[in-house]
């Protein structure tokens, strides 16, 4: 789904401001523009992805991987200095169970997980002196429209990837924004990842 079909969904009392979350200038140029906000929500994949083997992979593509980081990055470093200053301010990022669940061909999304993670945990005790918890929402395998491009094959593959997870399904975008409400709205959680992904990351 792009960032104007997302917008077409969402309910009247939201506004869309699609951005790029690397541009600096333009994400706090937003962030000036809608001051005194309470939550910040963070979920953007960030640019290209390398997948499979590493002896295999394209460097360029691993470094590309971490976009997604430097985004999350931008959004908390300019976004947390407009946030409401009253308390009751949180942000939520979003990582991915392969950042604990090791897999074969999944090593630059576990190392930009992992180093999401880690951003929460460091900056939780850094935010706290602003009255702002942070934490991580952390996905296992969601039926979103990002599989779309498998065709037919979508029930098959999906099927298949969490065949051998406690709750052998994959999750829905619902229940990974019940983790996000749950992150945002819970006064007594802070530099903690939330895992929701049906056991994935269960030993």
């Amino acid at each position: 789904m792009n960032e104007m079909n997302a917008a077409d969904n969402l309910p009247g009392s939201f506004v869309a401001h699609p951005l790029d979350i690397l541009d600096r200038n333009k994400l706090e140029e937003a962030f000036k523009a809608n001051e005194g906000f309470h939550y910040l929500v963070a979920a953007a994949t960030g640019g290209s992805r390398a997948m499979g083997n590493f002896l295999e992979m394209d460097m360029d593509g691993f470094q590309g991987s971490f976009a997604k980081l430097w985004g999350y990055a931008n959004a908390v470093r300019y976004g947390a200095h407009h946030l409401n200053k009253d308390g009751g301010s949180a942000v939520v990022l979003v990582s991915g169970c392969p950042a604990r669940k090791m897999k074969p061909g999944y090593v630059s999304l576990g190392c930009v997980g992992a180093a999401v993670e880690n951003l929460v945990r460091y900056l939780s005790q850094e935010l706290a002196s602003h009255k702002i918890r942070i934490n991580a929402v952390s996905p296992g395998m969601i039926d979103t429209p990002l599989f779309d491009g498998k065709g037919d094959g979508k029930a098959e593959f999906l099927a298949k990837a969490t065949a051998n997870n406690p709750i052998p399904r994959p999750g829905s975008a619902d229940e990974v924004a019940s983790g996000i409400l749950f992150a945002l709205e819970n006064n007594f959680v802070t530099g903690t990842v939330i895992d929701v992904d049906g056991g994935a990351t269960v030993p």
